[in-house]
């Protein structure tokens, strides 16, 4: 294995931490995978019928509140 293909420690002046240099073969930027959002899997957003109890449900707060 070559040593110059390989992700590296750097040293930080004045810093405990240290820092990796990018991995050979990735760039910076976000894939655009991880930009989209998250779907809505309440009963509304998946069309699921409510119940006779879910207004109620949502609307009660126990005692310690």
């Amino acid at each position: 294995m070559s040593s110059t293909r390989r992700q590296r420690i750097e040293r930080v002046p004045g810093s405990r931490r240290a820092k990796l240099t990018p991995a050979p073969g990735t760039t910076p930027e976000p894939v655009p995978a991880d930009e989209e959002e998250i779907p809505d899997t309440s009963a509304e957003a998946s069309g699921i019928s409510k119940g006779p109890n879910d207004e109620r449900l949502k609307r009660d707060v126990p005692p310690h509140y």
